[in-house]
């Protein structure tokens, strides 16, 4: 009884306020491990369904929600607390807390662009997943709408003129173009990327202007990254690619195999029967793609052999799968040649002696230079 009596005249003699704060610290503390709770039961049920936007949204807004439960709570008990003291300070709460609600609205749509994004190349929440490169590039633009208009709020709710910093931005940006304008140049440089999209994320790309080779890893608004084949980055401003031819071997439809063989020139009355089966070889194996041109035929007396020239493409356009078709499409030729009599020639060089000439013997190094040489006429000693 002489605690509450005490209490009671305490809070009488003005410091009831105290009181007030206390209360609305602890309703904020409750607020928010309610929100927390509440949040986390809706998120595991929302992920069991597997929908596009409420997993978004309620992953985007944990954080900034519970921020904002403590923001309102505690704004409120600082406007009590300097209302009460006659401070200052009470002309800063408000302004405080309109700046601190812009800046969670502005995380909430941030993370939520960004979930959104994730969710759209995800195969689990849609059926035909977007082009990584496409959602990326809205991402971005979205993302940066979005902070470029709450620094605009900002400003018109702490006093500034709207007006008169575009006017200023207006005529600043003109120096700025001149200072910058190597940034921008890598900047529209990606734009023009993601608008026309030569390549996207994941693609293999090749310069025949420039020593760029290699997957794409990322495109930012500056800098493309690529990872070349020995696994080092490689990093290309944007601007690059307004200016050089570029090949992407990943849209390729299929590979081409474009082999020259040669068989001796003993064997010339096999070769078209080797042409032939060869050619059948072809048409009748599953990974060869019959709707594209197919080719084998003799065309040239060389050296050492009678040569003829495989010209075909493959089904797949896998790397190492091709590599395994066309060995495979190599050993079999090599077998028709084999089955026919034949065999595959390799250089080689005819000596012609002329008649009279003994080679059999010895002979001086000067002679045996001479006969190399082709010198020697026939005469011996």
């Amino acid at each position: 009884m002489e605690l509450s009596k005490t209490v009671i005249e305490w809070i009488g003699r003005g410091n009831y306020w105290i009181f007030e704060v206390f209360v609305i610290v602890l309703m904020t503390l409750v607020a928010a491990l309610t929100v927390r709770v509440t949040l986390d039961r809706l998120l595991l049920k929302a992920e069991a369904t597997h929908n596009l936007w409420d997993d978004a949204l309620l992953c985007a807004a944990r954080r900034p929600l519970r921020w904002f439960v403590w923001l309102m709570g505690l704004s409120i008990a600082g406007q009590i607390a300097a209302q009460a003291a006659d401070n200052s300070l009470l002309e800063l709460v408000v302004p405080v807390r309109k700046v601190a609600v812009i800046v969670l609205l502005s995380w909430f749509l941030v993370l939520l662009i960004r979930r959104v994004e994730d969710n759209l190349m995800d195969p689990r929440y849609a059926e035909k997943p977007m082009d990584a490169t496409t959602v990326r590039a809205i991402g971005k633009l979205l993302r940066m709408s979005v902070m470029i208009t709450a620094v605009l709020v900002l400003l018109q709710s702490l006093g500034y003129s709207i007006s008169g910093v575009l006017a200023f931005g207006g005529i600043g940006g003109i120096a700025v173009g001149f200072a910058a304008k190597d940034l921008l140049a890598n900047f529209f440089g990606g734009l023009m990327v993601y608008l026309d999209r030569p390549f996207s994320v994941g693609d293999w790309i090749r310069s025949p202007d420039k020593q760029i080779e290699g997957t794409v890893e990322d495109i930012g608004w500056r800098l493309t990254r690529i990872r070349t084949f020995d696994k080092r980055p490689l990093y290309i401003p944007n601007a690059t690619f307004t200016h050089i031819s570029l090949e992407n071997p990943s849209r390729m439809s299929n590979r081409r195999i474009y082999e020259t063989l040669g068989v001796r020139y003993d064997d010339a009355k096999q070769l078209p029967e080797i042409v032939e089966k060869v050619k059948s070889y072809l048409r009748s194996h599953p990974e060869i793609d019959q709707q594209q041109t197919l080719i084998v035929n003799f065309n040239a007396f060389a050296a050492s052999s009678l040569d003829f020239f495989v010209y075909t493409f493959t089904k797949t356009t896998d790397w190492v799968r091709f590599h395994e078709i066309k060995q495979d499409i190599l050993l079999g030729i090599l077998d028709i040649i084999d089955s026919c009599g034949a065999e595959c020639a390799f250089p080689t060089s005819t000596l012609h002696i002329p008649d009279g000439l003994d080679v059999s013997g010895p002979h001086s190094e000067a002679e045996l230079l001479a006969l190399q040489q082709g010198l020697v006429k026939g005469e011996q000693k």
